[in-house]
């Protein structure tokens, strides 16, 4: 498949058939993950690989019992680590200055990265795959189960699998709302008019204004999927899992 195809068309899966991964094609997948770009070729970040029906029952509630988590063959979660590279540096006469916030973006970014590669890789072997959000929400509770040690934070999980069918493609922005030309330019009213009318008219949209008993889509996102209570209250456990895990020691 072209790769533009294979991007443009893309969908997520959370419907998987009953079928495994064989290991060859995810070590494959896996192997062309971690050849992406990294920061100063640190490759700061590991990739933990779930099979086992007893630990996918583990992690099940952790992301808020999304079904994908015990239906996918495999569940991936990409986390940041300092861990492995600060234990080098240690063994080669270094001392490493990475039990800092910098430090841990740093290794975000590189794992958010391989963790793409490895979902286009993934979907151009004919797999489906799933981004769970609620990695960084229950972060510590998962670095319980999956034993991270220190300088290790989990920032998002991924499940694999073959698609049992082809869901209806998202909505995305057109290009105009995301690129800018030369500088940053201030959007104006009727530009986000312009942009989000499309999103707004959608019958799935309007569903959920209907549902949630709001007036826009906007408040659907505001004062029920993304409120700032909500926000507040992860934000300063994953604070205190940065704080605990090394990485806010300035």
């Amino acid at each position: 498949m072209d790769i533009f195809d294979l991007l443009m068309n893309r969908r997520t899966i959370r419907d998987y058939l009953d079928r495994d991964i064989d290991d060859d094609l995810l070590k494959k997948i896996l192997a062309a993950g971690c050849r992406t770009s990294t920061t100063g070729n640190m490759q700061v970040y590991s990739i933990i690989v779930t099979r086992d029906r007893g630990m996918k029952e583990k992690l099940l509630p952790l992301h808020f019992n999304q079904r994908m988590v015990l239906n996918a063959p495999v569940v991936l979660t990409f986390c940041a680590d300092f861990n492995r590279f600060s234990q080098w540096c240690r063994l080669r006469k270094a001392e490493p200055g990475y039990d800092n916030f910098l430090s841990f973006i740093t290794a975000a970014i590189d794992a958010l990265i391989a963790a793409q590669t490895v979902c286009i890789a993934a979907e151009a072997s004919g797999l489906g795959i799933c981004y769970l959000g609620t990695t960084t929400y229950m972060a510590r509770k998962i670095i319980e189960v999956l034993n991270l040690p220190k300088g290790v934070v989990p920032v998002t999980t991924v499940t694999l699998g073959w698609p049992a069918g082809i869901p209806d493609q998202v909505d995305r922005l057109p290009l105009d709302a995301i690129v800018h030309e030369e500088v940053y330019h201030e959007y104006s009213g009727d530009d986000i008019d312009r942009f989000y009318r499309e999103k707004e008219e959608r019958p799935d949209s309007k569903q959920f204004i209907r549902e949630n008993n709001k007036e826009t889509l906007a408040q659907v996102f505001t004062d029920v999927r993304y409120k700032k209570s909500d926000n507040v209250t992860f934000s300063n456990m994953l604070l205190k899992v940065l704080t605990e895990q090394g990485f806010m020691n300035q």
